[in-house]
């Protein structure tokens, strides 16, 4: 496995790179602005794909490099369910797996930093953003942020990993790098509490300042969606309504681009066919199955994604590669099933 903890000194942040092998696929969790172009150029040093970009939570210290990233390497954004930004590509819940080629995240919801705060899982480690840091808890008296419930993520969750899981945060402020789910329980001052209402007290009390971004920030990181073409009217952007019109007749074809996962979650548009977005390449080159399709029959290709964002993405990919007629589902399957539109398991 490939695995790189890279820092931020503006606002002491670790990001991670995780891949599988060299030439693979790769993913990055909580990347910073600042550093796009650090990250571009070691992905290309290590020979990998970025697939994937992670961010633990709606971030209040420094601005996500989540939709520059997008917009460089057309990789799928990710986030909880919870997270209040206007679009990512896939939104996850407890209990989900981040996939990536030869890498799978458990995905943990720890509510209590944020009320969308998460953690990622692997057999050996935790990516613990900022629910738990070393010798440290995160802070609790801003977005959302509950005491409470961040003590049942840390005790009822975290803490009840193997004591010999690795320990790595989204943060620190003292030089460390990771920890372990053991060390954490004998020598985390904060945790050494005899009750919830101990550990709340202790959080509802340290009046520290608000991050010194938090004012710019938070507002650049709820608004990273890709634009979809349906603000300016683009021909290439349809509305559910444009879509259902079109379903009834010969003319178009409808691609899922949702991972295997995804569809067997919440369902697919019937008469769909299926070409995963990470692969899509594959179906759009000369004798890919979607360009002969397009080109023998002159059907429209109709893109369709989670919320939108994807197939935005692969019209821009398609055109690239000389397709044309092809356009997308504004909103994706969510804008789909939100209107009443048929699904099928």
């Amino acid at each position: 496995m490939i695995f790189r903890q890279l820092f931020d000194y503006e606002s002491w942040t670790y990001t991670y790179l995780l891949a599988s092998r060299p030439g693979g696929e790769a993913l990055l969790i909580d990347a910073v602005l600042g550093r796009v172009d650090h990250y571009m150029r070691l992905l290309e040093e290590l020979d990998l794909k970025l697939a994937k970009v992670v961010d633990t939570h709606v971030h209040a210290d420094h601005v996500t490099a989540m939709g520059a990233l997008r917009d460089r390497t057309k990789c799928i954004t990710v986030m909880g369910e919870q997270a209040s930004v206007d679009t990512v590509s896939m939104r996850v819940k407890d209990g989900d797996t981040i996939d990536i080629e030869g890498i799978g995240l458990e995905v943990i919801y720890t509510p209590g930093h944020t009320d969308d705060s998460y953690c990622f899982k692997m057999p050996d480690r935790v990516f613990t953003g900022d629910t738990l840091f070393i010798r440290g808890t995160g802070r609790t008296d801003f977005q959302h942020g509950d005491a409470l419930a961040q003590y049942d993520s840390i005790f009822n969750k975290l803490l009840k990993l193997p004591e010999e899981t690795l320990v790595y945060p989204g943060h620190d402020y003292k030089g460390d790098t990771v920890s372990t789910i053991g060390e954490e329980i004998r020598f985390n001052p904060r945790l050494q509490v005899k009750s919830e209402a101990e550990y709340v007290e202790i959080m509802n009390n340290l009046n520290l300042p608000n991050p010194k971004m938090m004012d710019t920030a938070v507002p650049a990181n709820l608004a990273q969606g890709a634009g979809q073409g349906l603000e300016e009217q683009a021909e290439w952007a349809l509305t559910v309504e444009q879509v259902m019109a079109c379903c009834g007749g010969e003319d178009c074809v409808l691609v899922d681009l949702r991972e295997e996962s995804e569809r067997q979650k919440n369902g697919v548009i019937p008469g769909s066919v299926h070409a995963p977005y990470g692969v899509l390449d594959d179906f759009i080159r000369d004798g890919g199955v979607l360009r002969q399709m397009a080109e023998t029959t002159g059907k429209r290709l109709i893109y369709y994604c989670a919320y939108g964002e994807r197939s935005a993405l692969a019209v821009q990919t398609s055109e690239g590669m000389g397709l044309k007629n092809v356009c997308h589902l504004v909103g994706g399957i969510d804008a789909w099933a939100a209107a009443g539109g048929e699904l099928e398991k």
